[in-house]
């Protein structure tokens, strides 16, 4: 099977894809023929080298690419149970040792793949497992209070925040760019404009908001929204703010979680989470999705297909 892997870290170029033995599924491993994987700013940050930076690498010669997973299952061990060949599946890759799901065939252990959503095509679904875990594990961390201030409103985290939070009764504020309006307010939020945010929170009263879910990585700016404490949800640690004024920070990290991963399938069945549009790049065009990622300004998720 062809994989798509780094050797070294640098610009989209330093990509390759390299042919390898499918992988012999363990005991409680699914082996599972990929249909699409999402594009996720993780894999931008592993190739250009921030992880190793941040020293969040275990030193290897190489490593492979790719989180999310939409597929079909090829093959399962001898004590899996929970799914079985031919089964439609989504799934997030568990251990950063193993090899990426950007590549045909992926082995993940089976806590790591669910049933795919019905009415859900397998392209689509690739671009929901990483995205959707850490919106709902988000909206768990900061749904302590009754009201809720999502950054980064009309990206795709964010608009799966604000629905999750919507869907749980939370009285939402989502900001984002003037062009995401529409969209934010049908998902049952208030818009408040990025540009004009500083103003904006002035407008929620004396005590601000229970909770901030920071997808667009503002930081102290967003904190701003929390003048009578709550708790900050962090999603990359270095934009974290200072516990500031009985402020509780948290930095959501996402994972693997056969739980986590049920219930999106269930929202996503029910409409509470809808899937985002996906902009399809074959293997061998993976440097130029990583490009048109790390440009900014997507309202859909980029989904790697097999070049086959």
């Amino acid at each position: 099977m062809r994989s798509l892997i780094v050797e070294e870290f640098g610009a989209p170029d330093v990509l390759q894809l390299v042919d390898g033995p499918v992988p012999e599924p363990g005991p409680e491993d699914v082996l599972v023929r990929v249909a699409a994987a999402g594009l996720n700013w993780i894999d931008v940050s592993l190739r250009a080298g921030r992880l190793q930076h941040a020293g969040l690498l275990v030193p290897a010669p190489r490593y492979g690419m790719g989180w999310d997973v939409a597929g079909t299952v090829e093959a399962v061990g001898t004590r899996v149970t929970a799914v079985a060949p031919g089964d439609r599946v989504i799934g997030l890759r568990d251990v950063l040792g193993r090899p990426g799901t950007h590549a045909e065939f992926v082995a993940l252990h089976e806590s790591a793949v669910v049933d795919a959503p019905d009415g859900v095509d397998l392209l689509t679904a690739g671009g929901l497992p990483l995205a959707g875990v850490t919106a709902i594990g988000a909206v768990r961390a900061a749904s302590s209070g009754r009201s809720l201030l999502v950054t980064g409103g009309g990206g795709v985290i964010g608009q799966m925040c604000v629905a999750v939070a919507v869907h749980r009764g939370l009285d939402v504020v989502a900001a984002g760019r003037a062009g995401d309006a529409k969209r934010i307010e049908g998902l049952g939020a208030r818009f408040a404009d990025t540009d004009d945010l500083a103003v904006q929170l002035r407008t929620l009263g004396p005590r601000g908001v229970d909770a901030v879910i920071d997808t667009a990585n503002l930081g102290a700016a967003a904190h701003e929204a929390l003048r009578g404490g709550g708790t900050f949800v962090a999603l990359v640690r270095p934009f974290a703010p200072l516990p500031l004024r009985g402020t509780r920070v948290v930095v959501h990290e996402s994972w693997a979680d056969t739980t986590v991963l049920r219930e999106l399938v269930e929202l996503v069945e029910k409409d509470v989470v809808v899937p985002p549009d996906v902009l399809p790049h074959r293997l061998g065009e993976a440097a130029a999705a990583h490009a048109l990622m790390e440009a900014g300004g997507l309202r859909s998720r980029i989904v790697l297909t097999p070049d086959a």
